[in-house]
């Protein structure tokens, strides 16, 4: 009989071999999602500091790697916060360790996507990885590093120290990796397209392999307020977060404990919580027994009067940058923008905000032009599984006078705490009755103001027509009147068209 053989292994190593599961499927793929990852991190960094991001990206040609494939250098620089120096290692060169991990809207989520991209550079290529960064202090600190992966620990090859002359402050990446970028090329220009559309307060230059240069300038540098980092909503704790909380609150009773570590809990609420739940307000949460803590779980989520979570930890692009970015990209005819009131899916706060654009530049392809992002993050593949691609289609257009082969843009952005992603790579988001619901109301609002619009605009048409009738027949009518009448002086017909004009189509 065989012997089993039973072994750890690192996170590193988990995800060495299943690449896949973060988005790293092919050379095609990896290419993409390492320059997004990436890019992602710098707007981040920007954003935090509430400073316009300016991100440089350069891919350059470093030579064959197969048939299929070649080898690329890719080189990202930000103006971000930077990066603390004792932290850099850490940061570039250990899977799961990161700045992701509080309860706020940020674009990341595990903590895994910019060492995914260095990390699958080191697996194809064996090349270590260079990171300059500075928090515009003293020091510029230079690391050349690689990952350890059965230990998910940075090997350190190299640390130099610069001074920081001029003041600079952000962060600079710089590593091989293997790819395909003639069939990457498309979704990677379409990624900084979108991107520039949904942070319209960014500048954004990418150089491609043939040293072609693709720039998106910012609009505007009016830049929404940062994200907060909020306390867990009780909707939404397990026995796990209650057990972890419970070993280190330093409260020494369940009401202070209820009041300090949970998200719009005051000491009435919390009152009429314990009583409900029948548990002492004096009693020590560190005493609390494992079925007293499944226990206080349940009543967490039967208790009905705590006040669904503030949406204060949430930065939404707002309606007018919105609004901006899709003028800038797609350069409309009519865009209408609508961003609904915060809601709430198991206990997770988010807002959705909508745009539709018809006409100008917008191509007609048969179908509509879909725009999807979370936490302004551009999602380009897995479009069909997507929840806002569902509502779009079960959506009844010919009610708002709209078909599917007019040049219409819609662009549907879910903001959150926690984005309802299916994969670890977010690619699509989950179908869940909440987030549907306010993106079907969302587009109906602005649907309603493009079909005022389209009538508006058919009528301005109709009478327009009308009007071309008047302009061409009435000369004619006039002279002959006045030749009927055995009259000199045809009569005034520019009053007459005047008034054509005021009561049909006004501002012709």
């Amino acid at each position: 009989m065989a012997q089993v053989t039973f072994e750890e292994i690192s996170a590193s190593d988990f995800f060495y071999r299943n690449r896949d599961i973060a988005g790293f499927t092919n050379p095609t793929r990896a290419i993409f999602a390492a320059i997004r990852e990436l890019v992602e991190n710098s707007l981040d960094a920007a954003e935090s500091l509430k400073i316009p991001p300016e991100i440089y990206v350069r891919l350059s040609f470093e030579g064959e790697a197969s048939k299929e494939s070649q080898i690329y250098k890719l080189l990202v620089e930000d103006n971000g916060c930077g990066v603390p120096p004792r932290h850099i290692p850490s940061a570039f060169g250990q899977v799961l360790f990161g700045s992701k991990y509080k309860l706020k809207q940020q674009r990341g989520t595990f903590g895994l996507g910019g060492k995914m991209a260095i990390l699958y550079g080191q697996i194809t290529t064996h090349q270590p990885a260079t990171i300059i960064s500075s928090t515009g202090m003293s020091r510029i600190y230079m690391y050349k590093l690689m990952i350890d992966i059965q230990r998910n620990r940075p090997i350190i090859l190299d640390r130099k120290v610069f001074l920081n002359k001029e003041g600079w402050r952000g962060t600079v990446v710089e590593f091989s990796l293997e790819g395909d970028y003639l069939r990457a090329m498309p979704k990677i220009l379409e990624y900084f397209k979108q991107t520039a559309m949904v942070n319209p307060y960014a500048n954004l230059t990418f150089v491609d392999p043939k040293g072609r240069l693709y720039k998106f300038t910012r609009a505007t540098t009016i830049m929404p307020d940062p994200p907060k980092e909020t306390l867990p909503h009780p909707y939404g704790v397990d026995v796990e977060l209650l057990q972890r909380l419970i070993q280190v609150t330093p409260y020494n009773n369940m009401l202070e404990f209820l009041k300090n570590h949970f998200h719009r809990v005051g000491e009435i609420t919390a009152r009429k919580f314990l009583e409900f739940s029948g548990i002492s307000p004096s009693k020590n949460p560190k005493r609390l027994s494992h079925e007293e803590i499944v226990r206080l779980m349940h009543m967490l989520k039967k208790f009905k009067e705590f006040l669904p979570p503030d949406a204060g930890c949430l930065s939404p692009l707002g309606e007018e940058l919105l609004k901006t970015g899709v003028l800038k990209e797609l350069k409309p005819e009519f865009v209408a923008v609508h961003q609904r009131k915060p809601a709430t899916y198991a206990g997770h706060p988010f807002i959705v905000e909508v745009a539709i654009a018809y006409g100008g530049e917008i191509p007609q392809k048969g179908g509509f032009l879909i725009y999807r992002f979370g936490n302004r993050i551009p999602l380009l593949y897995d479009e069909a599984s997507d929840v806002s691609v569902k509502v779009i289609n079960d959506m009844n257009w010919r009610r708002y006078k709209v078909t599917p082969d007019m040049p219409i843009a819609i662009v549907v952005h879910i903001c959150s705490t926690k984005v309802p992603y299916k994969t670890v790579g977010k690619e699509f988001i989950a179908d869940r009755p909440e987030v549907r619901r306010e993106i079907a109301n969302g587009l109906r609002e602005v649907t309603r103001q493009l079909q005022r619009f389209l009538t508006r605009r058919e009528h301005v048409d109709r009478e327009r027509k009308r009007l071309g009738v008047f302009s061409k027949y009435l000369p004619r009518i006039a002279e002959f009147s006045t030749k009927l009448a055995g009259k000199e002086k045809p009569p005034d017909i520019e009053k007459l068209l005047r008034s054509v004009k005021r009561f049909g189509v006004e501002g012709i």
